[in-house]
Protein backbone atom coordinates (compact mmCIF):
# COMPACT_ATOMS: atom_id res chain seq x y z
CA UNK A 1 0.00 0.00 0.00
CA UNK A 2 2.95 2.31 0.55
CA UNK A 3 3.72 2.09 -3.18
CA UNK A 4 0.15 2.99 -4.14
CA UNK A 5 0.18 5.98 -1.79
CA UNK A 6 3.57 7.13 -3.06
CA UNK A 7 2.68 6.85 -6.76
CA UNK A 8 1.86 10.31 -8.15
CA UNK A 9 -0.14 8.92 -11.08
CA UNK A 10 -3.79 8.42 -10.15
CA UNK A 11 -4.25 5.80 -12.86
CA UNK A 12 -1.05 3.90 -12.28
CA UNK A 13 -1.52 3.45 -8.53
CA UNK A 14 -4.29 1.02 -9.49
CA UNK A 15 -1.60 -1.55 -10.28
CA UNK A 16 -0.57 -1.53 -6.64
CA UNK A 17 -4.08 -1.45 -5.18
CA UNK A 18 -5.64 -4.31 -7.16
CA UNK A 19 -3.14 -7.00 -6.09
CA UNK A 20 -3.54 -5.89 -2.48
CA UNK A 21 -7.32 -6.18 -2.81
CA UNK A 22 -6.99 -9.70 -4.17
CA UNK A 23 -4.51 -10.74 -1.50
CA UNK A 24 -5.88 -9.04 1.59
CA UNK A 25 -9.48 -8.06 0.86
CA UNK A 26 -11.15 -4.70 0.49
CA UNK A 27 -11.68 -3.90 4.17
CA UNK A 28 -8.06 -4.52 5.08
CA UNK A 29 -6.77 -2.42 2.18
CA UNK A 30 -9.17 0.39 2.98
CA UNK A 31 -8.24 0.26 6.68
CA UNK A 32 -4.60 0.87 5.74
CA UNK A 33 -5.62 3.79 3.51
CA UNK A 34 -7.67 5.28 6.35
CA UNK A 35 -4.57 5.15 8.56
CA UNK A 36 -2.55 6.99 5.91
CA UNK A 37 -5.30 9.61 5.74
CA UNK A 38 -5.34 9.98 9.51
CA UNK A 39 -1.63 10.15 10.21
CA UNK A 40 0.19 10.65 6.91
CA UNK A 41 1.95 13.67 5.55
CA UNK A 42 0.10 15.86 3.05
CA UNK A 43 1.88 14.01 0.22
CA UNK A 44 0.73 10.67 1.66
CA UNK A 45 -2.79 11.98 2.13
CA UNK A 46 -2.85 13.06 -1.50
CA UNK A 47 -1.71 9.58 -2.54
CA UNK A 48 -4.29 8.01 -0.28
CA UNK A 49 -7.06 10.00 -1.94
CA UNK A 50 -5.87 8.75 -5.34
CA UNK A 51 -5.65 5.14 -4.13
CA UNK A 52 -9.02 5.20 -2.34
CA UNK A 53 -10.82 5.39 -5.65
CA UNK A 54 -9.23 2.14 -6.83
CA UNK A 55 -9.85 0.48 -3.47
CA UNK A 56 -13.58 0.86 -4.09
CA UNK A 57 -13.75 -0.19 -7.73
CA UNK A 58 -15.07 -3.74 -8.27
CA UNK A 59 -12.43 -6.17 -9.41
CA UNK A 60 -12.92 -7.86 -12.77
CA UNK A 61 -14.85 -11.01 -11.96
CA UNK A 62 -12.98 -13.00 -14.61
CA UNK A 63 -9.55 -12.19 -13.16
CA UNK A 64 -10.10 -12.60 -9.45
CA UNK A 65 -11.13 -15.28 -6.96
CA UNK A 66 -13.29 -12.72 -5.14
CA UNK A 67 -16.32 -13.89 -7.11
CA UNK A 68 -18.26 -17.08 -6.74
CA UNK A 69 -18.43 -19.50 -9.71
CA UNK A 70 -21.88 -18.16 -10.62
CA UNK A 71 -20.42 -14.63 -10.98
CA UNK A 72 -21.83 -13.16 -7.77
CA UNK A 73 -19.49 -11.26 -5.49
CA UNK A 74 -18.04 -13.11 -2.57
CA UNK A 75 -19.05 -11.39 0.68
CA UNK A 76 -15.55 -10.69 2.00
CA UNK A 77 -14.26 -8.08 -0.46
CA UNK A 78 -17.12 -5.62 -0.29
CA UNK A 79 -16.73 -2.48 1.80
CA UNK A 80 -18.49 -2.59 5.13
CA UNK A 81 -20.74 0.25 6.20
CA UNK A 82 -18.37 0.85 9.12
CA UNK A 83 -15.39 1.28 6.77
CA UNK A 84 -17.30 3.82 4.70
CA UNK A 85 -18.16 5.80 7.80
CA UNK A 86 -14.60 5.51 9.07
CA UNK A 87 -13.36 6.93 5.76
CA UNK A 88 -15.84 9.83 5.94
CA UNK A 89 -14.80 10.67 9.48
CA UNK A 90 -11.07 10.48 8.66
CA UNK A 91 -11.63 12.58 5.54
CA UNK A 92 -13.38 15.36 7.39
CA UNK A 93 -10.73 15.37 10.10
CA UNK A 94 -7.98 15.47 7.46
CA UNK A 95 -9.72 18.44 5.83
CA UNK A 96 -9.54 20.31 9.14
CA UNK A 97 -5.95 19.25 9.84
CA UNK A 98 -4.30 20.24 6.57
CA UNK A 99 -3.69 23.51 4.77
CA UNK A 100 -2.79 21.81 1.49
CA UNK A 101 -5.31 23.15 -1.04
CA UNK A 102 -5.18 20.06 -3.29
CA UNK A 103 -5.74 17.64 -0.40
CA UNK A 104 -8.59 19.76 0.96
CA UNK A 105 -10.26 19.95 -2.45
CA UNK A 106 -9.91 16.20 -3.10
CA UNK A 107 -11.29 15.39 0.36
CA UNK A 108 -14.39 17.43 -0.36
CA UNK A 109 -14.95 15.48 -3.57
CA UNK A 110 -15.16 12.24 -1.56
CA UNK A 111 -17.77 13.62 0.86
CA UNK A 112 -21.54 13.49 0.51
CA UNK A 113 -23.04 16.71 -0.75
CA UNK A 114 -25.35 17.25 2.20
CA UNK A 115 -25.57 16.63 5.92
CA UNK A 116 -28.57 14.35 5.54
CA UNK A 117 -26.45 12.05 3.34
CA UNK A 118 -23.99 11.57 6.21
CA UNK A 119 -24.50 9.05 8.98
CA UNK A 120 -26.15 10.79 11.96
CA UNK A 121 -23.10 10.37 14.19
CA UNK A 122 -21.08 12.45 11.69
CA UNK A 123 -23.53 15.34 11.29
CA UNK A 124 -21.63 17.67 13.63
CA UNK A 125 -18.32 16.87 11.93
CA UNK A 126 -19.91 17.48 8.53
CA UNK A 127 -21.16 20.88 9.74
CA UNK A 128 -17.65 21.74 10.97
CA UNK A 129 -16.22 20.76 7.58
CA UNK A 130 -18.86 22.80 5.83
CA UNK A 131 -18.05 25.84 8.01
CA UNK A 132 -14.35 25.49 7.17
CA UNK A 133 -15.08 25.11 3.46
CA UNK A 134 -17.28 28.23 3.44
CA UNK A 135 -14.28 30.35 4.46
CA UNK A 136 -11.57 28.37 2.66
CA UNK A 137 -9.07 30.45 0.66
CA UNK A 138 -9.63 28.15 -2.33
CA UNK A 139 -12.56 29.15 -4.51
CA UNK A 140 -13.37 25.53 -5.48
CA UNK A 141 -13.73 24.56 -1.84
CA UNK A 142 -16.04 27.52 -1.20
CA UNK A 143 -18.04 26.46 -4.27
CA UNK A 144 -18.45 22.97 -2.78
CA UNK A 145 -19.74 24.53 0.44
CA UNK A 146 -22.18 26.67 -1.49
CA UNK A 147 -23.49 23.60 -3.33
CA UNK A 148 -23.85 21.71 -0.03
CA UNK A 149 -25.75 24.67 1.45
CA UNK A 150 -28.15 24.61 -1.51
CA UNK A 151 -28.71 20.85 -1.06
CA UNK A 152 -30.11 21.38 2.44
CA UNK A 153 -33.87 22.05 2.64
Amino acid sequence: MAASVADPDAGFCRWFVEPALRSFGRNRVQAVLVEYLRSGTDAERAGTLRAWYWAGVPLDMHRTPTHEPDGTRAPAPSTSQDMGETWLEASMRAFADTTDAWVRYRVLLTLPGSRKSCPPRLHALFERTLDLARTDPDEENRRWAHAADRAEP
